[in-house]
């Protein structure tokens, strides 16, 4: 009885995780297709990047979005909880599409494979192993914190060495954060999790992955990506 419910609770752990990639990929092909076709499109090129108003409310959107997706997630509906993901994904399509006006689109899409490679590993990793990593977690956690601060220290200063070490500490932080995050999430399963709330639990898993896969791309891609020619 003991096995058998043990069987059951690894069952269970394996369909909420299912749920849970399913939803971020959803969210990972929405935002490519966006930011591809937005990047082919003059108007809104100049629409988002023409006018400085334009990009700063879309991304004040996105900061509101995963605010308010990360404090109501348990009191929304689903419906609701799965628009919101989706608007926030095509929103960060529109604001990502200024790769494509940066970089090359093999340096794009080198950045995208590593990316995946590194996030699978990482997050398999995170899901299988027996150790826990919550200590990991806080200190990738401080370590994102004071990529923040020199961010934003950087903006003023326009510093290629600290931009570079900022690369190079992200791509650290955010594939230490896939492993410990794919263990928070497995860790918030419930047997018989086919509960709306459970649903929304993976939306959220969801979201918390799509942000360390989108933040790890942009982090390897300002790394080591070729800038197109003017």
């Amino acid at each position: 009885m003991n096995k058998d419910f043990t069987n059951t609770a690894i069952l269970e752990q394996k369909n909420f995780m299912s749920r849970v990639y399913g939803f971020m990929s959803l969210g990972l092909f929405l935002t490519a297709i966006v930011s591809f076709m937005v990047s082919h499109s003059p108007f809104m090129i100049n629409f988002i990047f023409g006018n400085p108003f334009s990009y700063w409310i879309l991304f004040i959107i996105e900061i509101g979005i995963v605010s308010y997706f990360s404090a109501k997630i348990k009191s929304i509906d689903m419906p609701l909880a799965i628009n919101l993901f989706i608007a926030y994904s095509v929103i960060n399509g529109l604001t990502l599409s200024s790769i494509f006006l940066v970089y090359t689109k093999s340096s794009i899409a080198s950045a995208f494979f590593s990316t995946s490679i590194t996030f699978i590993v990482m997050s398999l990793y995170g899901f299988i192993t027996k150790k826990d990593l919550t200590s990991l977690g806080s200190f990738m956690s401080m370590g994102l914190f004071g990529i923040i601060i020199a961010t934003i220290i950087n903006i003023f200063m326009r510093n290629s060495v600290l931009d570079l070490m900022i690369s190079i500490i992200g791509i650290i932080v955010f594939t230490g954060l896939t492993a410990y995050d794919t263990q928070k999430i497995k860790s918030l399963v419930f047997y018989n999790n086919n509960t709306e709330e459970d649903k929304k639990i993976a939306l959220l898993g969801a979201l918390i992955l799509y942000l360390d896969f989108i933040n790890l791309f942009l982090m390897i891609l300002r790394f080591l990506g070729n800038r197109r020619q003017n």
